[in-house]
């Protein structure tokens, strides 16, 4: 097996897990060609590469599924050993992972190792394609414990959704090696499907976990099958319409056309979601990207943790109501920053709007980074904002403590795949420039009326806000756009093209720099990184009186391994003390912490009754307890060392 260079063009065309097709109606094109080489993200993928992804076919392998999967094929014997009905998913994630980093490891990397990892994968592609049934039907759950029924339990039974990520590991799989023998069942399982769900089919029904919707729209990008299009908007459009009882859990209470704001389970809300992107991208229906454009800035403005989780409740995994933004009971899971991620990425793709890629930074480096832990080899399911001093922690999937695997293992492969196939979500063209929405060392090629160009990125970003452009290739007789992401949260900011300074000013969220760039010229972007104090709408009942400490796309926290002598609950942040940063090289592989000041409220003596009247309560603003020294760590890289409380929200009185 060969493997492509990181910056050779793609076997099939453009790569990545999103990939418009010719006639779609969008502003923007993923770039023609990404590479991630040095700084900060291409630490995290290393360790994703090197740790997190090789040890997947054992963990599979001990959780029962492959095992499952050979039941299914009738090559092994024994009981059934998935606890869920969607357990295959996780195969087809891992897959889809794995195929993603075979496509962009350079050949010389092609160590024992790597050939190790592609023969893990075909061997498990061969054991997919084993179980499969004869007319194109695949789900271990129910051709084994079920005894072969099928699509009787669609609130419930995931056979759709598993379905969608054998698809979409199908589509990068073949997107990365050019074989055809996982495509080849995708595509018969989705034909199998294309003769049992319709309006006028055998079922007119949904699935209760969207997923097949965004998958089928990739599919009929990688092979032109129009009916693979209309499958998924037969499904999209069938959401909504009390198919499964009318639950919000299930995506079936409204429409979503009609819908005013996100509700019900969170991921299959925005699985759904960037399924209807997708197709709002492939027919040009503005109906749809309305309805996309209304829900993201309704979630984003009511619904949105400072970390971009998503999911205030534990029970149903649910959004909750808005501005119902809780601390220790976050739930925040993984999956969710996952999926946020990737429907908004759709939408920068689709409108072009600086916005959308506002939100995956914020997501990336915190509610999402945060579900891995620093050497790979454990996870988060739920991410909250507080754990309590004294918290016990009920073990399991709902864990505050880094778990290796989970009975529900549907975080670790989704964060694999994710950071495997990161660099297509970094930057875009469009024929006339190249935009950058992230900032990452690597190398950038875009598109200009039929011409590359090609930028080199140096940063050490987040750390450090300086960001380094050099370009390496261009027409030279034409004039394009390098356009600049300026992220929300940035005031001031400084440009640099070779020794001038520009005075050029960002206009919704891009800095755009037009010009007829020639090879070698260099531009210098500094943004500001000054930590600072952030607050919350006045609605979130939660964090009123509180305020988090960010600095550039980072969020911090407190933990008590930093503050011996007690813990955080009674702690409060000076906000008359001025903050001070400092790297630490030596702390949690590398970081850069937040200094503060406080002190420790003065408590009550403990009584059997917690509550008193306001005059018999000592004074909230006196500050007469013990001073403290407070140190900030970002937020992704908490519960990486002992166990012991945590907060991102502080009390200023």
């Amino acid at each position: 097996m060969t493997y492509p260079a990181p910056d050779d063009p793609p076997r099939t065309g453009r790569s990545g897990p999103v990939r418009p097709g010719p006639d779609a109606r969008i502003a923007l094109q993923p770039a023609t060609a990404a590479h991630i080489s040095d700084g900060f993200w291409f630490a995290r993928r290393q360790v994703n590469a090197h740790m997190s992804i090789p040890q997947g076919p054992g963990l599979l392998e001990s959780a029962g599924n492959l095992h499952d999967l050979r039941l299914a094929a009738g090559t092994a014997s024994g009981e059934y050993q998935g606890h869920y009905p969607f357990m295959d998913s996780d195969v087809y994630k891992w897959l889809e992972a794995a195929s993603w980093e075979l496509a962009h490891t350079a050949p010389e990397d092609a160590g024992p190792e790597l050939r190790r990892l592609a023969d893990d994968v075909e061997r498990i592609v061969t054991l997919v394609a084993e179980a499969q049934q004869p007319d194109g039907y695949l789900n271990t759950w129910f051709q084994v414990a079920k005894g072969g029924e099928r699509y009787q339990d669609l609130r419930w039974g995931h056979e759709l959704y598993c379905a969608g990520h054998l698809i979409q590991a199908a589509v990068a799989h073949h997107r990365s090696t050019g074989r055809e023998n996982l495509l080849e069942v995708a595509r018969r399982f989705a034909d199998h499907i294309d003769t049992v769900f319709g309006a006028d089919k055998q079922i007119d029904g949904i699935d209760g976990h969207p997923e097949v919707e965004t998958a089928l729209v990739e599919l009929f990008r990688e092979t032109g099958e129009r009916r693979y299009l209309d499958l998924a908007a037969y499904f999209v459009d069938r959401h909504g319409h009390g198919l499964l009882g009318g639950e919000a859990y299930c995506q079936d209470r409204t429409p979503l056309r009609e819908a005013e704001n996100v509700e019900g389970h969170a991921v299959r809300q925005l699985y759904l979601l960037a399924a209807a992107a997708d197709l709002a991208a492939e027919t040009g229906e503005t109906e749809l990207r309305a309805a996309n454009e209304r829900l993201w800035l309704a979630m984003t403005a009511t619904k949105t943790h400072l970390t971009g989780g998503l999911g205030a409740h534990h029970d149903q995994e649910d959004f909750g109501d808005p501005y119902e933004l809780p601390n220790e009971r976050a739930y925040c899971e993984t999956c969710a920053a996952v999926a946020s991620i990737q429907w908004s990425w759709r939408m920068a793709l689709l409108t072009g709007q600086a916005q959308y890629s506002d939100l995956i930074e914020r997501t990336l480096f915190n509610g999402f980074l945060a579900g891995v832990s620093l050497d790979g080899e454990s996870w988060l399911y739920v991410n909250p904002l507080q754990v309590r001093d004294g918290h016990t922690d009920p073990g399991g999937d709902q864990s505050a403590r880094r778990t290796r695997w989970f009975r529900c293992a549907c975080c670790p492969p989704n964060v694999m795949r994710l950071l495997a196939s990161l660099q297509h979500y970094l930057a875009s063209t469009n024929g006339e420039g190249l935009q950058l929405h992230q900032y990452a060392t690597g190398r950038y090629t875009g598109d200009v009326a039929g011409a590359p160009v090609v930028v080199s990125v140096n940063t050490n970003y987040p750390w450090d806000g300086r960001i380094t452009l050099t370009v390496d290739q261009a027409p030279g007789d034409r004039p394009w756009t390098l356009s600049l992401r300026i992220p929300q949260w940035c005031e001031q900011y400084a440009v640099q093209c070779g020794p001038d300074t520009l005075e050029a000013q960002a206009a919704d969220g891009w800095l755009r720099l037009e010009r007829t760039w020639q090879t070698g010229e260099r531009v210098v972007l500094d943004l500001d990184l000054e930590p600072r104090l952030t607050r919350a709408d006045p609605r979130v009942d939660a964090v009123r009186g509180c305020v988090a400490i960010e600095r550039g796309p980072l969020v911090y926290c407190l933990e008590q391994v930093d503050h011996p002598g007690g813990g955080l609950d009674d702690v409060v942040l000076d906000t008359g003390r001025p903050l001070a940063v400092k790297h630490r090289p030596d702390l949690l592989g590398g970081v850069t912490v937040v200094a503060g000041a406080g002190w420790r409220r003065s408590l009550p003596v403990p009584q059997w009754w917690p509550y008193q009247r306001t005059d018999q309560q000592p004074d909230a603003a006196d500050e007469t307890g013990e001073r403290v020294e407070l140190t900030a760590v970002p937020y992704y890289a908490w519960a990486n060392r002992q166990d012991g409380s945590m907060r991102v929200w502080l009390p200023t009185a």
